[in-house]
């Protein structure tokens, strides 16, 4: 299965929710890629549409593995995991804290502006990416939502490595992936329209 583009591919896995269309479900999209995908989504399934803006706080050495991560409105997650192996004292942690308060405000500014965040509190809320290879940021997404108590929290992605959907899995009520290559080169692999979206792009859909 190849998917034309983002759009087409969240229609397609619009499809595969249509149980979820009496709950009125909060679709968020992962910016930038996740975005189209949520809209395509949101046009089967309907409900709302908004953006979930996420930050991960990587260790400073290895940036991939996150020692936490925060979300619009303060939330903060912490990976107690890997927090108690490794050596990171407090100001360290309150540096790399800061600067990805500094991204996410500035992505915040450029993507949702005057805007506020459709509340997550007490609603089905399903999180959507283009696609996962790890799924390290849809785990950081998941843990991000879950503090804001959504009633369920559905991730759906059209392509996924069996890898990442094992790690989401434990993290989700609900996963929904309708593509799982044996071996996944890479996400664009499953789009024959795979471009990099710039913010226009996804300002137009939110709007």
């Amino acid at each position: 299965m190849i998917y034309t583009d983002r759009v087409s591919a969240g229609r397609a896995l619009g499809s595969e929710l249509e149980h979820l269309r009496a709950a009125i479900p909060l679709v968020l999209g992962l910016p930038r890629g996740g975005v189209p995908v949520a809209a395509g989504v949101r046009e089967v399934i309907g409900g709302d549409l908004d953006i979930l803006l996420v930050r991960k706080l990587g260790v400073p050495w290895q940036p991939e593995l996150a020692m936490g991560a925060i979300g619009e409105g303060g939330v903060q997650v912490l990976n107690p995991d890997v927090l108690a192996h490794i050596d990171v004292t407090p100001e360290e942690f309150a540096e790399i804290e800061q600067a990805e308060m500094l991204e996410l405000e500035r992505r915040r500014e450029v993507l949702r502006g005057d805007a506020k965040p459709l509340s997550i509190a007490g609603r089905t809320t399903v999180i959507v990416d283009d696609g996962m290879a790890t799924g390290a940021t849809v785990s950081v997404a998941c843990r991000v939502a879950r503090a804001q108590r959504p009633q369920r929290l559905v991730v759906a992605v059209p392509v996924s490595s069996a890898e990442a959907l094992q790690r989401v899995s434990v993290e989700a009520d609900e996963l929904v992936c309708p593509l799982v290559p044996r071996s996944l080169g890479g996400v664009g692999m499953a789009y024959r329209d795979f471009h990099q979206l710039d913010d226009d792009e996804v300002r137009a859909l939110l709007a």
